[in-house]
């Protein structure tokens, strides 16, 4: 019981996740819409978000499946 509750515990890191690379997207959409020129700079610096927001999802989920195959 403990342990799956744990494990629950340590992947709410996806749900922050997802809501900061949906935040993300929709700040680069209408920068993208302000400014069409800036759509090269623009899109590079989404993705490294995006990239840097994922990695805590996959730090997460590597956690609760420690705490679940290894307690």
């Amino acid at each position: 019981m403990g342990v799956a509750l744990g494990a629950g515990i340590a992947v709410l890191g996806a749900l922050g996740a997802g809501i900061g690379i949906g935040i993300a997207t929709g700040k680069a959409t209408e920068a993208v819409a302000r400014q069409p020129e800036a759509d090269g700079k623009i899109r590079n610096m989404l993705i490294l978000g995006c990239a840097l927001a994922e990695a805590t999802a996959i730090y997460g989920f590597v956690i609760a499946l420690m705490i679940m195959f290894m307690l």
